[in-house]
């Protein structure tokens, strides 16, 4: 629901009622994952999507009804052998909907419109609603930001909004979102089961649906050649905070890159150990000139980030390799190195080469192989090794 946040935010501020159905979990092959969302005011005006299309029309009557009800329901989707007239997913998987009403009065709003609100500024918070559970518990949600601190709560139960409030806050420092299954006894000793993506919970329990937002993922861009700035495009388009960095400020320009968010100018290696990163940042070489990539993959092949691309033909490949080897870099650092990047899409142009390359990093990122789709038999949709969406504002 967080992906919605300036929308539904505006709505709250204009005292709108709305209905908002959020993906819980999902089984098998489905188009969107945990966290996506629609919703759908009083006026019949909806925004956003759970499914890519599948069962976008049952979800919105189910929201429709919520409104006029005001109760909170989960509903599963998915192809049923024993009706074959069901609401499907043509994919054949599953989802799991939890579809809430927010009216002017409703318990959620404590929390959600808080939670919308710092979504929608960028900040980081995590959003937990009760998923499954007991039907008075439904949609109950509790909003908590990185210091800890919370607003809303699950029904009146301080130990479990502790336990929590703990537990999203785990998810938030992780940049995921996902599912927390907690049992009474659990909750009780404040030690729950965390899942990625789906599960039931245990009889008496609860299942929580932990919605992450924080700052989007970094990539940095190292040399500012004309490669460098289709890439910065692609960057941004994929929701990446874009930086480029060059020690030349007669190519390091504001003017030469429009679509970064930052222009550096400073020697990579001297910026990367400065700059902050973590595991879900994007590094990509583009200098081919060994006085700034040496130093720089040194520096970058023994950092937590997610990956690691250097530019060249093969030949500079081999040269860069020998002599990171002279500097110490290890087989299982160099190992790391993605080089020369990208997919061989046969790409010529920079904006050809942008998207060799950022394919390459999502094929990474989500565990895809990189080969075409028709006469394959992997699942299209594969499971997400980040354990969540990432928290992308």
């Amino acid at each position: 629901m967080l992906d919605l946040a300036g929308e539904l935010h505006q709505w709250i501020a204009e005292r709108r009622e709305f209905a908002v159905a959020t993906v819980v979990s999902v089984g098998g092959s489905a188009p969107r994952g945990p966290g996506a969302a629609l919703a759908v005011d009083s006026e019949g005006t909806a925004i956003g999507s759970v499914s890519g299309g599948c069962v976008e029309g049952a979800v919105y009557d189910l929201c429709r009804e919520a409104l006029r009800t005001g109760e909170t329901v989960l509903e599963r989707f998915g192809y049923s052998d024993e009706d074959a007239f069901a609401v499907g997913l043509t994919c054949g998987g599953t989802l799991d909907v939890l579809i809430t009403p927010v009216g002017a009065q409703a318990p959620a709003r404590t929390a959600l419109g808080p939670a919308l609100s710092a979504a929608a500024r960028g900040e980081p918070a995590a959003l937990a609603r009760v998923a499954r559970g007991p039907a008075e518990l439904l949609g109950r949600a509790l909003l908590v930001r990185p210091d800890g601190t919370s607003e809303g709560g699950l029904g009146g139960d301080p130990e479990l909004d502790r336990v929590a409030a703990a537990q999203a806050r785990a998810l938030l420092e992780a940049g995921r979102t996902g599912t927390v299954d907690l049992s009474a006894s659990e909750a009780r000793r404040g030690s729950p089961r965390t899942e990625s993506g789906g599960g039931s919970h245990c009889p008496g329990g609860l299942t929580l649906l932990v919605e992450s937002n924080g700052p989007p993922p970094r990539m940095i861009v190292f040399g500012a050649v004309d490669f460098a700035s289709a890439l910065a495009r692609a960057g941004k388009f994929l929701g990446y905070h874009v930086t480029v960095c060059d020690a030349r400020p007669v190519f390091a320009t504001r003017d030469r890159f429009p679509d970064a968010d930052e222009v550096v100018v400073d020697w990579p290696h001297r910026y990367l150990r400065r700059t902050a990163t973590d595991a879900r940042t994007v590094l990509c070489v583009l200098t081919h000139d060994a006085k700034f990539d040496v130093p720089l993959l040194k520096e970058a092949l023994r950092m937590p980030v997610a990956f690691v691309g250097a530019m060249g033909s093969r030949r500079t490949h081999e040269d860069r390799d020998r002599r990171l080897r002279s500097e110490g870099v290890t087989e299982r650092e160099l190992s790391r190195l993605r080089s020369p990047i990208g997919l061989d899409l046969g790409a010529r142009t920079p904006e050809e080469t942008a998207l060799s390359i950022v394919a390459e990093i999502v094929a990474d990122r989500r565990g895809g192989t990189g080969a075409p789709l028709t006469g394959g038999k992997t699942p299209i949709h594969h499971e997400n090794a980040e354990g969540g969406r990432p928290a992308v504002a």
